[in-house]
């Protein structure tokens, strides 16, 4: 019996961990914390994921190294699938709009404190080389 298009679609968790680069351990965690919708199933009760929850996890993946906590990635992913989807009300787009400017105040925030830190570390990393020298 053929397959349909859409369970072809669908990824096992390993090729999910290939594709993002996250653990089995870090995807299930993800899943467990509520920032993954529950995966279907395969008739022998595989996990399986979506194209969109591929690209959950790599946003979630990019939030990491910016510090967000758990309770900030599920606000910014409920005020993005909010926005994506087809009756947001025009007054309730602008509120919704304002808290991701919210949020991207925070990125650019938390970026010049990762750039901060990166300069130091090669200015700590050329006093050591110029120690071998």
């Amino acid at each position: 019996m053929p397959q349909s298009r859409a369970s072809t679609d669908l990824l096992q968790i390993g090729d999910v961990a290939d594709r993002t680069g996250l653990s089995l351990r870090t995807i299930r965690h993800y899943e467990e914390v509520g920032l993954l919708p529950e995966p279907q199933r395969s008739p022998g009760g595989f996990r399986l994921y979506s194209r969109l929850a591929v690209e959950r996890l790599l946003l979630i993946k990019r939030m990491k190294p910016l510090d967000f906590t758990l309770e900030e990635m599920r606000e910014l992913i409920e005020v993005r699938d909010e926005l994506a989807g087809p009756r947001v009300t025009p007054a309730r787009r602008t509120e919704l709009t304002e808290r991701l400017r919210t949020y991207l105040a925070l990125v650019e925030s938390r970026l010049a404190r990762l750039r901060e830190r990166v300069e130091s570390a090669e200015v700590f990393a050329q006093q050591l080389a110029d120690e071998i020298d």
